[in-house]
């Protein structure tokens, strides 16, 4: 119980503190004084702060499969799983402007690969789609929604995502049933 305790004392400081300050500008001390804990403490859960960003990740990355509703569109879907990065502009801002930018990058892509390759599932249900094809419209869609989240977050995230994804949405609604019925006529 102490454990599961200190461990988010230590995730949710850094997280607060990289909403303040850039993670270049961040030690293991001053993580360590702010949770009034000693080093050794931050130590023994983590060998250092890269690692401890890594497992808050990987951590949202396992909600987002958590709480994953098959009632959603994949619009509302995205908008609830990149719900950490939008409450935590800053901190994502700081970490993506880091020499850790492949963090954001990685949970950015794994975020919008989890909800395009369980919406794919779900709408390819009644369409016997090639699955081959099925992975390949996950993956379009999977690298678009990622790249165009990279750019918001590198322009300075100033543009609301959920007009953004809904646009987005109503512009190709019905593209990815067509592609897969499209699957079912290809050799």
């Amino acid at each position: 119980m102490a454990k599961a305790y200190t461990k988010e004392l230590i995730r949710q400081t850094i997280i607060d503190l990289l909403n303040e300050t850039p993670l270049s500008q961040i030690t293991v001390k001053e993580i360590a004084a702010t949770c009034q804990i000693n080093r050794n403490t931050f130590y023994y859960y983590y060998s250092d702060v890269y690692e401890l960003l890594a497992e808050i990740f990987q951590t949202e990355i396992e909600q987002v499969i958590e709480e994953y509703n098959d009632t959603l569109s994949w619009e509302e879907s995205f908008y609830v799983a990149t719900k950490f990065a939008l409450d935590n502009k800053k901190a994502i801002y700081h970490i993506y402007n880091s020499m850790r930018q492949e963090e954001v990058i990685n949970y950015v892509y794994n975020v919008a690969g989890n909800v395009m390759t369980r919406y794919v599932k779900r709408v390819s249900a009644n369409i016997p789609a090639k699955e081959l094809d099925q992975l390949l419209i996950a993956r379009f869609y999977q690298a678009a929604l990622t790249e165009m989240l990279l750019r918001w977050i590198a322009t300075g995230m100033k543009e609301d995502p959920q007009k953004v994804i809904s646009r987005i949405g109503l512009l190709f609604d019905g593209n990815i049933e067509l592609s897969l019925k499209r699957s079912t006529e290809l050799d």
